[in-house]
């Protein structure tokens, strides 16, 4: 893995004789109580002020802080107007716009697009307190009320529409929030790295257009820089045949059907061949000499490729995770009218040391005074909980997390976790004893790495647990459990819960792991995610199968029983998630009634921007292998009742769904299923609802139909 400087070597910028302010100010009156005559840097965040390290805009904010800057919050500042962007005057190095610890859309939209009536990152969770498109419209208030001052936009609804995305609620695909916000620069990922050295190459008089040598960063530029190879995206993956992307520059087009770039000639491939069935592709040569990869870009398809063709979108979404390690990863380029979006490889993942010394700055650990008595639910879910590690090497492709933090796991020491313990015990109003959650992305992925950092380095799978465990992964939780029976042994603390989720197929890997954490640091229910009972969902999810499941059951209850304690597994599952058909459902509803499990909150699969599941919902093509110039082939509930009936399955025992199920069922085949008997999912209309156990067996599918998903 590369080496970068460490966060803690810069020399402190000269404002640091400002000492530490016991918020980061808000207001005028606040900077003028702390002797500032103006803010160095100016953070923008839609959500409440929470001085807390768990909220984005705390943790760089005190961080830049700590680097000598004197750093402002204007949070959810009303976006009608310029005037609220001007409360704190202009910036002297940047404006760093984020719309929160989550993307606006996913924080204000259901997976119906129903509004949601509440937003747990606002005081007595008002909603309707950040625009959508947080980002874009933030940024674009901050450039109307001060034209001249840099723009830079960062946090997760950032990182997750960097390059051109499918946008579930609009239902289509975007460009890329970068040319969209007007921004100088987007950060994504984990951004201390790249925002301490942008701050202090500011301040050294440097000019943000010329900065683009930094990691985990995008910018707008003409053209490939000399010094620099362009290769084309399907010299690593072709998906068929490529329309050039057209060079601005160039007075004599590439005409269609060549490579996007370097040599090649065109050639009709076998019939069999790549799904292509003698259509006229790309033949490419490769250079014999190696690339520099330091100096070598990847063009990937244009927005204005992708928005129109599937295929080339489900490709571009390969490309960018595969190249997402940032051992081995290349830079990337993506085309935007007559300008491209560049984007630098991913971030080095910080060191122990340097997560210890972002955690263990300064918080007040409690949400700005002005505030008052107000209750900010976000706040109050974390308030006793301590963030040990992040990244996931899971590589689920519903989630977030591996496209934000990497699949590179970042661990804290021993001694930082069991001192915010004691901080948490000392200067927590309302701490009775419990620690809530000693956790991150997962419960118990802490310190756990690749046996070999040169494999690691190399390696671009997109699990490192999918279909199987890597040799290569270690899975000693030997550390967690020395962290575990250490941190419950502090003075003062009664109880160490843990709410994150398990990793149920690591767990397994150690018996001693599960018994200290059923023994000691379950609340009398374990939530865990198998998602889906079924393999083709399951493979879609990049999930193991029940099995695993099944083990880890067997594990909890023996231990809970030798613990004298009685305790409840809770599964969580996933509906309408891309593979998932009628049948699936089905299955998993009656898994559900024969193990006695009622689901009241259920989740159903929300399409969120750069995932690889919402390119499968979004084009039909599966981007966990090579994709192909062929009819779609991924099994997508897409239309609004087939989803609401996925949902009605997990919730077979609500009355209001059996006249759904009712219909479904009859319409599968499975009227069998309806009826007052033991064997029934549903009662008949007019009946009383059915008790006991359906039959065991799995229900044998039909064959899909022609359609795979509505319109």
């Amino acid at each position: 893995m590369q080496t970068a400087p460490n966060i803690t070597s810069y020399r402190k910028y000269w404002a640091k004789r400002f000492g530490t302010a016991p918020f980061l100010p808000t207001t005028r009156a606040e900077m003028e109580a702390l002797g500032w005559d103006s803010c160095d840097i100016i953070i923008v965040t839609g959500d409440a002020y929470i001085d807390h390290p768990s909220f984005g805009m705390a943790l760089v904010g005190r961080l830049l802080e700590d680097q000598g800057f004197r750093v402002g919050i204007l949070s959810q500042p009303d976006w009608q107007s310029p005037a609220a962007f001007k409360q704190l005057g202009k910036p002297n190095l940047f404006f760093g716009v984020t719309a929160g610890n989550m993307d606006s859309m996913v924080n204000r939209y259901t997976s119906d697009r129903k509004i949601r009536s509440d937003d747990a990152y606002t005081a007595n969770a008002e909603a309707n307190k950040r625009p959508d498109r947080a980002v874009i419209v933030y940024s674009q208030r901050c450039r109307e009320a001060y034209p001249k001052a840099n723009i830079v936009v960062g946090s997760i609804e950032a990182s997750l529409r960097r390059i051109a995305h499918y946008d579930y609620w609009s239902d289509k695909v975007r460009r890329s929030v970068l040319p969209d916000s007007k921004a100088d620069m987007l950060i994504y990922g984990n951004a201390e790295r790249a925002l301490v050295s942008l701050a202090h190459r500011l301040a050294a008089g440097e000019a943000i257009a010329d900065i683009t040598d930094l990691r985990g960063t995008a910018f707008m530029r003409k053209g490939i820089p000399e010094g620099w190879t362009e290769m084309d995206s399907s010299h690593l993956d072709m998906p068929g045949p490529v329309a050039a992307h057209p060079n601005p520059y160039d007075e004599k087009p590439t005409p269609p059907g060549l490579p996007l770039s370097g040599e090649g000639k065109t050639t009709s491939l076998p019939p069999d061949k790549g799904g292509l069935r003698g259509v006229e592709a790309p033949l490419h040569f490769h250079p014999k000499p190696k690339l520099d990869r330091g100096h070598t870009v990847v063009r990937i398809p244009s927005y204005e490729q992708v928005k129109d063709d599937p295929v080339l979108y489900a490709h571009a979404s390969r490309i960018l995770h595969l190249e997402s390690n940032p051992g081995n990863a290349r830079a990337l380029v993506q085309g935007h009218g007559e300008r491209d979006v560049w984007f630098n490889p991913p971030p080095i993942p910080l060191t122990t040391a340097e997560m210890d010394h972002v955690y263990g700055l300064p918080y007040a650990r409690r949400p700005h005074p002005s505030y008052g008595d107000a209750r900010i639910p976000a706040f109050e879910m974390i308030r006793f909980s301590i963030n040990i590690m992040r990244g996931c090497f899971g590589g689920c492709t519903f989630c977030s997390i591996t496209e934000h933090e990497g699949r590179i796991i970042q661990s804290r020491s021993e001694q930082s976790i069991l001192h915010e313990i004691e901080e948490i015990r000392d200067k927590t109003p309302g701490f009775t004893g419990t620690i809530s959650d000693l956790g991150g992305p997962t419960a118990n992925m802490y310190r756990l790495h690749c046996k070999d950092e040169k494999i690691e380095s190399a390696c671009r799978r997109l699990s490192c647990v999918f279909p199987d465990i890597c040799v290569n992964m270690g899975t000693d939780h030997g550390p967690l459990v020395q962290l575990y029976r250490k941190a419950r042994a502090i003075p003062g603390v009664k109880r160490v819960l843990i709410g994150s989720g398990v990793r149920y197929d690591l767990a397994v890997q150690s018996p001693e792991y599960v018994k200290e954490l059923v023994t000691y640091h379950v609340g009398g229910y374990l939530k865990i995610a198998p998602e889906h009972t079924e393999p083709g969902p399951l493979s879609k999810m990049m999930k193991p199968g029940m099995g695993t499941y099944d083990k880890f059951k067997a594990m909890f209850e023996k231990f809970s029983k030798e613990a004298g304690k009685e305790q409840y597994l809770i599964p969580y599952f996933i509906a309408a998630h891309p593979g998932t058909t009628d049948t699936d459902m089905l299955n998993l509803a009656l898994w559900l009634k024969r193990n006695g499990f009622k689901p009241d909150q259920v989740q159903q699969f929300l399409p969120t921007p750069l995932a690889s599941a919402s390119t499968m919902y979004h084009t039909g093509h599966n981007p966990l292998r090579k994709v192909r110039r062929e009819p779609p082939n991924v099994t997508t509930p897409r239309g609004l009742r087939q989803r609401r009936l996925h949902k009605a399955f997990l919730r077979y025992h609500d009355p209001l769904n059996w006249p759904l199920l009712r219909e479904a069922l009859q319409r599968m085949g499975r009227a069998d299923l309806i009826g007052p008997g033991r064997e029934q999912l549903v009662p008949a209309a007019g009946a009383p609802a059915p008790k006991g156990r359906p039959p065991r067996g799995p229900v044998r599918p039909k064959p899909p139909p022609k359609r795979h998903y509505e319109e």
